[in-house]
């Protein structure tokens, strides 16, 4: 697995190490990306962790050689900091990921591999729910490298030297995000200001729309897209089910964490240049195809998030950085 010590990898890390598999987590805590060594905590001595670049092919060979199935979670998500960055998010988001693949091709011809992309390469939607049969039309860097990622992947499939599917996950939250790192989506800004009090912030009229998966769901489909004997399909979308507007979103986070109710604000300029309005997947395919829906509705999801953080707070809240800025600290790792 790559990216096991981020957000998704580690609670997906943790459903496969509970279900009795040999788990080896590629991850070098690349500063920006989310990795922290003590998601990993409660399966940490059942857990292989090789700390280096997914680019390395020694280190990718020689873990990938024992492996029946890679779930590739490694990437940049920020889209702020690929348009601040964007030679750094082509490095991470796309040439790495090349590396990676032509490593698995020659070690590992034909492995599976369950790929974790995104919805913003749909850019501004056409319609809503968005299948996958939209245009893609991303509006930034993240959006242009993750889809060139997500192509790399279906053409080696096609070639029939690798076994790769992709799941474009919507808004995806829960235990074990990211939240003092800047620009890492408005979820993780949404908990970090609650959890510490203060009233969030909601850009424009609050009625944009989405979907927010709670990431034991989003595990759950990553699971079956493993399993499955034969996939029918290469590219799946995962969202959340039940359809809400960002000031609904806001508040019910606001309100489970004992903060302020929310407050509004017009668009800043950077923001609104990549902003999307709203979005909601159509899941139906993925449910057709293998069984997979969301159950966790987000009244609950938030309220088992806020839980995990208050009993970890040190571990994921910085207190001499309440509010950090929208910029990357290269120097800042963290140790479990």
């Amino acid at each position: 697995m790559t990216g096991g010590l981020g957000f998704i990898g580690s609670n997906l890390a943790i459903r496969l190490t509970d279900e009795g598999a040999h788990v080896v987590v590629i991850d070098p805590c690349v500063a920006g990306c989310g990795g922290n060594p003590f998601n990993l905590a409660a399966v940490r001595d059942r857990v292989r962790v090789v700390p280096e670049s997914i680019a390395d092919r020694a280190a990718v060979a020689e873990a990938v050689r024992e492996c029946d199935l890679v779930f590739n979670l490694a990437g940049e998500i920020s889209h702020i900091h690929s348009m601040l960055l964007p030679d750094r998010d082509l490095e991470i988001n796309t040439l790495a990921q090349l590396k990676f693949l032509e490593t698995c091709v020659d070690v590992r011809p034909g492995i599976r591999i369950i790929y974790a992309g995104t919805r913003q390469v749909y850019g501004v939607p056409e319609y809503l729910p968005v299948d996958e049969k939209h245009p893609v039309n991303p509006v930034d860097f993240n959006g242009v490298h993750k889809y060139a990622a997500t192509m790399y992947h279906l053409m080696l499939s096609r070639m029939g030297r690798l076994d790769s599917c992709v799941i474009r996950l919507t808004n995806v939250y829960g235990p074990r995000m990211a939240l003092d790192i800047p620009c890492q989506g408005f979820l993780s800004t949404f908990l970090r200001k609650s959890l510490n009090g203060e009233p969030l912030e909601v850009f424009g009229d609050g009625l944009q729309l989405r979907d927010p998966l709670f990431v034991d769901d989003a595990v759950e489909a990553m699971m079956r897209m493993g399993e499955a004997r034969v996939l029918a399909s290469r590219s799946y979308n995962v969202g959340g089910p039940e359809v809400l507007t960002l000031a609904t979103i806001a508040t019910l986070t606001g309100l489970r964490a004992g903060a302020p109710p929310p407050v509004f604000r017009p668009f800043p300029d950077e923001r609104r240049k990549i902003d999307i309005g709203s979005y909601h997947s159509d899941w139906s395919l993925i449910q057709k195809e293998l069984g997979w829906r969301p159950f966790v509705r987000f009244e609950d999801g938030i309220a088992r998030t806020i839980q995990y953080y208050r009993e970890h707070r040190a571990q994921y809240l910085d207190p001499s950085r309440p509010d950090p800025p929208c910029k990357l600290d290269h120097g800042r790792r963290r140790n479990a």
